[in-house]
């Protein structure tokens, strides 16, 4: 289950950058050299209006090294055990800082490449800016993983179909919507999901969406397995 706390973004920010008992380098990484690279359980940098983070934030969690050639084009090696529990989230992270209500289009689009093996979910992890709320959208899914809480049904909105569950981890509500399908590239209408939220559901009022992230979040990745970015974007106004 995605066990998503504000943990994950906060402790990229205030931890130390902690390098990782057994790391491999970046030979996976692509053949032209990438302008960042990080094996730190917290190794962070921004590009281009996009804060990357490695962040190992799982216990039990194996060796993971980051790439990037923008903040838009970016990748991860990553050799956690098949112990169960999430080791990690890599991710791109936009800075959006809007309420819903003032918002008139929040959009994001995306190409990944990823392992047919392992356990993980391709994902975005959005956050109101006083993380109460949590909503995540799960493109495409491998292995024993499933999203935290309970089944609401299914519903079609902001271009695909998905399973909606509904779940609280103790910090803060979790809302994800799981794709019906899995998918390696495409748009996703973003404004309508928070809409949906709020004025169809009453689940959160207006509250202002702070950070909308973009990356994998890892259960298992034995041997060592490699994941991709190969465009992304985030669009808002």
């Amino acid at each position: 289950m995605a066990t998503s706390t504000p943990s994950r973004v906060a402790k990229a920010l205030i931890a130390p950058a902690l390098a990782l008992g057994a790391t491999v380098g970046l030979a996976s990484a692509p053949a032209s050299a990438a302008v960042w690279s990080s094996c730190d359980q917290w190794g962070n940098t921004t590009l281009n209006g996009y804060t990357l983070y490695n962040n190992i934030w799982g216990s039990g969690a194996g060796s993971q090294c980051i790439w990037a050639n923008s903040g838009t084009s970016w990748g991860v090696w990553a050799n956690h055990p098949g112990t169960g529990g999430i080791k990690s989230y890599p991710n791109a992270k936009k800075v959006i800082n809007k309420s819903i209500t003032s918002l008139s289009s929040l959009t994001s689009s995306y190409n990944v490449t990823v392992p047919s093996s392992g356990a993980y979910n391709t994902s975005y992890d959005i956050w109101d800016t006083a993380h109460k709320y949590e909503v995540m959208l799960w493109v495409n899914k491998t292995g024993a993983v499933g999203p935290l809480g309970t089944s609401q049904g299914s519903l079609t909105l902001g271009g695909s179909t998905w399973t909606v569950y509904k779940g609280n981890n103790g910090s803060n509500d979790v809302f994800s919507f799981v794709r019906s399908s899995n998918s390696s590239s495409g748009t996703v209408n973003v404004l309508p999901i928070l809409k949906w939220i709020k004025d169809t559901k009453g689940w959160f009022g207006d509250v202002t969406i702070g950070d909308l992230q973009f990356g994998f979040e890892i259960t298992s990745s034995s041997g060592g397995l490699d994941f991709a970015t190969n465009s992304y974007g985030v669009s808002s106004s």
